[in-house]
C-alpha cells in the first residue's frame, strides 16, 4: 500500500494531506459560498436542488450531512422536515454554517466536528447519508465510504454530489482551461487565496471517474448503486442503498 496520497498534483503523507486540506478550508470558509457562485455562475444552487430532490428527505428522518460545512444541503433538507446532523472536519466551515442557520432562525439541526473516515456515531443511526463536494477531499475515500455504510440503518441510502469528468466533446477542453487558468485568479480576487483554489481544481482532476467511484461505493457494501451525470459528467450524483 502506498505511503503517500494525492494533494492536488502533489504526493504527500496522509497526515500532511489531512492538515493541508484543513488549512485550505479554514482559509476559504468565509468566502466559500461567494466563490461557489462565481466559479459556477450560480449553477451550484441548481445542482444542490436536484441533489436534494434525489435524496427525498422526509419528515422525521435522521440524516447525516457529511462535509456539510456552510449548511447549503442541510438547510434544503431541513425545509422538508428531516432532522439533519451537519458534520465537517473543519470547525471554521461549521462555524459559518451555524451563523447562517442562526440568521435564518433554523432549528432541527445538530452540528458536529467529525472525520469522515472515523465517525463517532453509533452504527445504524441514520436514515440517509449525504455528502456534497466533499468526498474528494477525504484522505482515504474507501474508509469514508465504509463509515457511511456503518452508520446507516438497513434500508438507508447514500447520496454523493461531486465533480467528475465531463464526456462532452469540446466542453471538456473549455472547462479544463477555465478551471486551471481562471478559477485560481477568482480565488485571489474574491478571497485573497489563489493557492487554495488551485488545489481545489487539482483535486477534481485527481478524483476517480464515474464508473470507478461507483465501483468503490459497491465495494463499501452498498447495493443498487447508480450514477446520474450532469453536464455530461462535469458533476455527478452517485447513490447506493444499505440492505
Amino acid at each position: 500500500m502506498s505511503s503517500t496520497v494525492s494533494f492536488g498534483y502533489e504526493e504527500v503523507t496522509p497526515d500532511e494531506k489531512t492538515a493541508r486540506v484543513g488549512g485550505v478550508f479554514s482559509s476559504v470558509a468565509r468566502k466559500y459560498d461567494i466563490m461557489n457562485d462565481a466559479m459556477s455562475g450560480g449553477m451550484h444552487r441548481l445542482w444542490k436542488d436536484r441533489f436534494v430532490r434525489q435524496v427525498k428527505p422526509r419528515l422525521g428522518e435522521r440524516i447525516l450531512d457529511m462535509a456539510g460545512g456552510t449548511g447549503d444541503i442541510a438547510f434544503r433538507m431541513r425545509a422538508k422536515g428531516a432532522h439533519v446532523t451537519v458534520s465537517d472536519i473543519n470547525p471554521d466551515m461549521l462555524g459559518v454554517g451555524q451563523e447562517r442557520a442562526a440568521k435564518r432562525g433554523l432549528d432541527g439541526l445538530d452540528w458536529s466536528v467529525q472525520n469522515a473516515e472515523v465517525l463517532s456515531f453509533e452504527s445504524a443511526s441514520f436514515d440517509a447519508y449525504t455528502i456534497a463536494f466533499g468526498i474528494r477531499n477525504v484522505t482515504h475515500i474507501d474508509k469514508a465510504l465504509r463509515e457511511a455504510h456503518r452508520v446507516l440503518k438497513r434500508g438507508g441510502r447514500f447520496f454523493c454530489l461531486e465533480f467528475s469528468t465531463t464526456q462532452w466533446p469540446g466542453f471538456a477542453e473549455v472547462y479544463d482551461a477555465y478551471s486551471h487558468r481562471v478559477v485560481p485568479k477568482l480565488g485571489k480576487l474574491i478571497s485573497g487565496d489563489e493557492d487554495s483554489y488551485r488545489y481545489l481544481i487539482e483535486s477534481i482532476r485527481r478524483f476517480p471517474d464515474m464508473p470507478s467511484f461507483e465501483r468503490m461505493i459497491g465495494e463499501a457494501g452498498f447495493v443498487q448503486t447508480r450514477v446520474e451525470p450532469m453536464l455530461g459528467g462535469l458533476v455527478a450524483i452517485h447513490s447506493g442503498w444499505k440492505i
